[in-house]
């Protein structure tokens, strides 16, 4: 018994220890960020490099906010962030709930090409749509980096549909003995048991977009519709880049995305492990 009893101590230490060292590596880059935003700028690349700044400067703050239009790109972000949000909670279900619950011919062939659509690198893409949202005259428009939010994203409705697997046929079709319509069914009935899911897409759409580099640096050509990612370039200067107020830049557009996971994270998780997503 004692044996048994040390074994699962150590084994549970082991554990620990593991998760320990992985919350470490995770959070060390976050760590840098904050210190590296408080050091003088030529205090940056110091060998050995310096965890704690000596001295500490919050100018670079102050910096951060007040060299660029800082706030203007952060509102231009939270607004494209929540369309591409509102995009995939309110249209990714719809067609998950096709494939999941619906019987329909093709159904399975069509939703491999769905999957397929995962495969497909932004790289490959990039050049065809551009030409293609240019010739509709949507460039510097905010359309073309939340339209596809509003169409179904593969990632999203494939994790989707496996919730809506999991709810029961019963339900369906006592709502249709009951006479509701398809679109009853789905919004009164199938979409409120998802709610984990949708949570796990929301923050999963919210951040992606959040930190989307490549697409606004392609369609919004007028600075006064950048968004953080494109903003913090400008602190690069003649003489270099400014890494302290650059980093205290980044440091203060982390928050949103902290604060909306803190306030979903039981849903997330919840959503996450449902799923079979690892956290």
């Amino acid at each position: 018994m004692l044996k048994d009893r040390l074994r699962k101590r150590f084994r549970a230490f082991i554990k620990y220890l593991i998760l320990a060292l992985m919350t470490v590596f995770f959070l060390l880059p976050f760590v840098w960020i904050l210190s590296t935003s408080l050091k003088e700028q030529n205090r940056v690349f110091v060998y050995p490099p310096e965890w704690i700044p000596r001295p500490v400067q919050w100018e670079n703050y102050k910096l951060a906010i007040t060299e660029i239009p800082f706030l203007h790109y952060i509102w231009n972000t939270i607004k494209i962030a929540f369309l591409a949000m509102l995009g995939n909670v309110l249209v990714s279900p719809m067609v998950a709930y096709a494939f999941g619950k619906l019987r329909w011919r093709g159904r399975d062939k069509v939703f491999i090409l769905v999957l397929a659509t995962m495969m497909l690198p932004f790289t490959l893409t990039m050049i065809p749509l551009y030409a293609t949202w240019s010739k509709l005259g949507l460039v510097n428009t905010v359309i073309p980096l939340v339209a596809q939010d509003f169409l179904g994203k593969g990632y999203f409705v494939f994790l989707l549909r496996q919730f809506f697997m999991r709810v029961p046929d019963e339900l369906m079709e006592a709502g249709r003995i009951d006479g509701a319509s398809e679109g009853q069914i789905f919004w009164r009935i199938a979409y409120p048991l998802i709610r984990p899911a949708l949570v796990t897409v929301g923050i999963f759409a919210f951040v992606w977009s959040w930190t989307d580099f490549m697409g606004p640096l392609i369609y919004l050509k007028k600075p006064e519709l950048w968004t953080i990612s494109i903003g913090l370039s400008q602190f690069t200067t003649s003489v270099g880049m400014n890494w302290p107020a650059m980093m205290a830049a980044a440091a203060i557009s982390i928050i949103p995305m902290v604060v909306v996971f803190a306030f979903l994270q039981r849903y997330f998780m919840e959503g996450s492990t449902a799923s079979g997503i690892k956290g």
